[in-house]
């Protein structure tokens, strides 16, 4: 038998190939992570209770800091901060609705369908996209001149005949 040469190899045949994709599975496994610990924390364990506040701010930061992972990753590629950020928050809401079946009162005290959930994280992802974007364009046009450059002689003369 021979061994397969490193030509052979397609760069992309990988399980997840794409990065919007992978950082997005990723992402959207650790906002679920996140979520289900939380919960799991508020509604199972009582010795926390004393210390909810901590608790709350605890998970609160990690769930931002973890939704940030698509932008952060992706600054300068608007398309993928919100394709990574949508398949993160799809899981997300995914398990969410799931944790809502399991948490019986969780839709109640949150005032937060999975349809409602859904339509923020598209909101907050595309408002990120947009506003990297437009940031990237104005960082363009400072590095190149907006009005043409003057024409040569030859070319003005050339016009007033």
């Amino acid at each position: 038998m021979t061994e397969p040469s490193i030509h052979d190899e397609n760069p992309g045949a990988g399980p997840v190939a794409h990065p919007a994709l992978r950082v997005g599975l990723y992402t959207g496994a650790l906002l679920v992570v996140v979520m289900l610990g939380a919960l799991v924390a508020a509604n199972r364990i009582p010795a926390l209770e004393r210390y909810a506040l901590e608790r709350n701010a605890i998970s609160y930061s990690l769930f931002v800091l973890f939704t940030l992972i698509p932008v952060l990753r992706f600054w300068n590629q608007p398309i993928r901060i919100f394709a990574s950020g949508m398949i993160a928050w799809t899981i997300f809401v995914a398990a969410y609705d799931v944790a809502g079946m399991v948490f019986q009162n969780l839709f109640d005290s949150i005032r937060h369908t999975s349809l409602m959930a859904l339509s923020e994280g598209a909101v907050v992802y595309g408002i990120c996209a947009v506003v990297f974007w437009v940031g990237g364009m104005l960082i363009q046009a400072r590095h190149h001149p907006i009005v043409q450059g003057r024409k040569a002689a030859d070319e003005a003369a050339r016009h007033s005949r």
